[in-house]
């Protein structure tokens, strides 16, 4: 059977098993096994650019010890040591944040994104610039709480729900998506509270994955070093609950005349024409 290991790059084990509920709907009889691991040598959380750099190396050697896992989800919103993973893998690498944007691209026409911490924000926006995304998003605004604060304290679901309304109503978000895996558990509330599709990070990542394993089905055949989420494919709103089975997005097709086709009237309209 092949495997999926998603890695939660931070210590913290709160933020492994909310990760693992939220795989708990891909997760099928017959297809691949999807597992989450936890990064011993992280940070309790990811929270600046210090820490992204101090878990580049440890992930490399993780993945080393992993060879049994035939793709890799880094479940952390900055997508550290993705480029890294990738170069030094022959297995599909995908990264939260990537995966998100790219789904959220064919829930609406722009995406919010709910950040924990302030400085967070501008290391998102420069991700989404690299990626050409700019136009498409609405908007990155923080809760104010850290890694390990999103799931004791009281007051983050509140929270979320207000700055989750701020996108739709002040930025004019059409897609939410949550910006941090330590956010999991409240996908499925803060869709119910705002009425609009949210996206949980991890889930459109290992949905990814799960495609990319069903077209290798022999575990040991070589993988791609980069695969991308399709813009046009996705977790919907109904389908990404967390209770949930995903299934994709298919836009409606629009009919484009090739820019070189003369317009040819018909007989008919020609013979109307002539009468009046």
């Amino acid at each position: 059977m092949q495997k999926i290991v998603v890695i939660n790059p931070n210590s913290t084990l709160a933020v492994t098993e909310a990760i693992d509920r939220a795989m708990e709907p891909l997760r099928s009889a017959g297809g691949p096994a999807i597992e989450c691991d936890t990064l011993a040598e992280g940070p309790p959380g990811i929270e600046s650019d210090e820490h992204i750099a101090g878990v580049i190396v440890p992930l490399l050697q993780w993945a080393e010890r992993r060879q049994d896992a035939d793709a890799i989800v880094i479940a952390c919103f900055s997508d550290p040591g993705l480029a890294e993973l990738r170069a030094q893998s022959n297995k599909p690498v995908l990264g939260i944040s990537e995966c998100a944007m790219l789904t959220a691209l064919s829930l609406g026409g722009k995406f919010g994104i709910l950040s924990i911490l302030p400085q967070s924000v501008p290391r998102h926006l420069r991700y989404i610039r690299a990626l050409g995304l700019e136009a498409r998003c609405a908007g990155d605004l923080p809760i104010g709480f850290g890694v390990t604060e999103l799931e004791a304290e009281p007051g983050v679901f509140s929270r979320l729900a207000e700055v989750g309304r701020s996108l739709r109503d002040d930025k004019g978000a059409e897609v939410l998506i949550l910006g941090c895996a330590g956010m999991a558990d409240y996908r499925k509330r803060l869709e119910d509270e705002t009425g609009l599709p949210v996206v949980e990070p991890s889930q459109a990542a290992a949905s990814t994955d799960l495609r990319a394993c069903r077209k290798s089905p022999a575990a040991s055949s070589p993988r791609p070093r980069s695969i991308h989420a399709p813009a046009s494919g996705g977790i919907c709103r109904r389908a990404a609950s967390i209770h949930d089975e995903p299934v994709a997005v298919r836009p409606a097709r629009r009919y484009q005349r090739p820019i070189n086709q003369k317009h040819v009237p018909s007989e008919n309209t020609i013979r109307k024409a002539s009468d009046a």
